[in-house]
């Protein structure tokens, strides 16, 4: 019982805040604590960020980058994009503008590769743009052709989409704007040795949009004159099957009250992937490796398990084995493998351990509330037939 009672409520941020002082009330101290964690999640946004990219960083150095490609409907990577950066553009009072072709656009890629090209491009003109001042997100279809040929060339190629990413920033100096891709470069002025940056982040969109089969240029009437970045991608012909959704907070808020369990051997991460999910409306519990994980399962019946794969005493890939095995007589939970680990030798093995599904880390939270939605639809339907 004791064992039970410390799962119940030992990690729980939101009963250490039902602990309070008498006195205290949330109309008092919500205000600070909501501005706190907007601050808190801007900045480990950016952290995420130079980690992520100082990765890709070295699978480009080792030619280890890979592509998942499938259709993809081009809104849906534009406004997951634009959703990740517009918290930056309003702690700026920057007024972000997003305009996208009204007809349905396909490209042959990688979804969040493709994300991250537009999102890159969007911290840089955030990163490089005054409080204030604008940012422009746009997307047409660029004709390949002269007017006389179009018919033609229709037949022969698909149009290019055009996606370009324009500010009232700082602009770039005319003798820079030639190394500007390349790896670690920072333009080389007085303002902008005061932004933070690794200088990687437009080496990989020029990397990625290359690997897509595309182009990127730049465009700056030089310093105080803003700039333009130009991507240019090939879109398909064929007849696109429905496109998924796209994933936002909003969308990703529907699922049910949950009784999730999440497993990592990093305490912190643990600690604030529960208090994210409480927000959210869930009961959480943690374990920090694989014999507490299974321990944990013996006592309660969870929902979702958000198990690590790199856990010390008992791997995550045996803890969700054992866990299947003991579970099959008291219900079956979804397992979903939480790890930094993303080939296809991992997906492999998570699916063979009793995984529902495998996330890379960082996770979004807007993409793991979005699964989650999906993961309890697909099993409420298995279970109604």
């Amino acid at each position: 019982m004791r064992r039970a009672r410390e799962l119940e409520s030992s990690h729980s941020p939101i009963a250490a805040e039902r602990r309070q002082e008498p006195g205290a009330t949330s109309a008092t101290s919500s205000r600070p604590y909501d501005a706190a964690m907007d601050v808190l999640d801007r900045q480990v946004g950016q952290m995420v960020r130079l980690v992520d990219d100082l990765l890709d960083a070295g699978r480009i150095s080792r030619g280890k980058m890979v592509l998942r490609k499938e259709r993809v409907e081009l809104s849906s990577v534009v406004h997951l994009a634009a959703e990740a950066v517009r918290p930056l553009c309003e702690s700026s009072d920057q007024e972000l503008t997003v305009k996208l072709p009204h007809a349905p656009v396909y490209l042959d890629g990688d979804p969040t590769r493709l994300a991250q090209i537009v999102g890159n491009l969007l911290n840089n003109a955030c990163k490089f743009t005054e409080p204030g001042g604008r940012i422009w997100l746009t997307a047409e279809h660029e004709e390949q052709a002269g007017a006389g040929d179009t018919e033609h060339a229709s037949h022969r190629h698909p149009p290019n989409v055009v996606i370009r990413v324009r500010d009232t920033g700082l602009g770039i100096a005319a003798d820079q704007r030639s190394r500007i891709f390349e790896m670690f470069t920072q333009v080389d002025t007085a303002l902008e040795r005061a932004v933070t940056g690794l200088g990687i982040g437009l080496t990989l969109v020029k990397t990625l949009t290359q690997m897509h089969g595309g182009t990127v240029d730049v465009i700056s009437a030089g310093i105080g004159h803003g700039s333009e970045f130009v991507v240019r991608l090939p879109t398909m012909l064929e007849a696109p099957t429905p496109a998924p959704p796209v994933v936002t907070r909003e969308a990703a808020a529907t699922a049910p009250p949950l009784r999730i369990l999440i497993v990592d051997d990093n305490r912190d991460a643990a600690g604030m992937l529960a208090m994210l999910l409480q927000f959210s409306g869930h009961e959480t519990h943690t374990a920090y490796d694989g014999v507490e994980a299974v321990e944990a399962t013996a006592i309660l019946q969870f929902d979702v398990i958000l198990l690590d794969v790199g856990l010390p005493r008992l791997n995550g890939y045996e803890a969700a084995r054992k866990i299947r095995d003991q579970q099959t007589q008291r219900g079956r939970p979804l397992l979903v493998a939480l790890t930094g680990w993303g080939q296809d030798e991992d997906r492999r093995r998570s699916e063979e351990a009793g995984f529902d599904a495998h996330l890379v880390k960082p996770v979004d939270d807007a993409v793991l509330g979005k699964l989650l939605v999906d993961l309890l639809a697909s099993s409420q339907a298995v279970k109604g037939t």
